[in-house]
């Protein structure tokens, strides 16, 4: 498991060193934020953080996207459960708001204290439990991938089924356009780096 950033870019290289199957190496990839995420959603909804259903996907860093398109709470599509049940005036604005606190939370705590190593410390530990205890948990963390929406070769978060073989599967989600585009652009930004490496 990887944990020090940029953590998709040293993910592949640990993969391409080790010679370990792809399954068995992964990076914490996006899971804190997206926990992060569900955190403040909740906060906001006045509702528990296990009933929200969502995902921060592609790189763990400035150009990773939050997946709208298929958030929900209680089976119902997220801008509908704000608008509805949480009274928020223009949801999609609020939850816009929210996914850049998040994106921005790292930098605000690096300067506070220096260091975000607890809270990173929590997510090692919910995949560290899910390999141990063999729990397939769907996770979003950072793995390799082979034509997803027709990219390969880069370590990116994906919601992946974390089980006692490391990464079991990754899922394929269904994006939107504009979340394509988005993801398309996160994993050429990691390429790019790759490409310096010479790995």
């Amino acid at each position: 498991m990887v944990v020090t950033n940029p953590v998709d870019i040293l993910t592949y290289v640990t993969l391409k060193i080790s010679g370990f199957p792809s399954n068995r190496v992964l990076g914490t990839g996006t899971v804190l934020d997206t926990a992060r995420l569900k955190y403040m959603i909740s906060e906001k909804c006045s509702v528990d953080p296990n009933n929200i259903h969502t995902y921060i996907i592609g790189e763990h860093g400035d150009t990773e996207l939050p997946i709208w398109s298929n958030a929900t709470i209680a089976g119902m599509a997220i801008e509908t459960y704000c608008t509805d049940y949480a009274q928020l005036f223009n949801a999609k604005n609020v939850l816009s708001e929210i996914f850049e606190k998040v994106k921005n939370s790292a930098y605000q705590i690096i300067k506070a204290k220096g260091a975000t190593n607890y809270s990173i410390a929590l997510s090692m530990l919910k995949i560290t439990r899910s390999i141990l205890r063999n729990e397939n948990s769907i996770l979003p963390v950072s793995t390799l991938i082979n034509d997803y929406y027709g990219i390969s070769d880069v370590c990116i978060s994906i919601p992946s089924i974390v089980n006692l073989n490391g990464v079991e599967k990754y899922l394929k989600l269904d994006l939107s356009d504009q979340e394509q585009k988005m993801f398309k652009h996160s994993a050429d930004t990691l390429q790019k780096i790759i490409k310096t490496i010479g790995i």
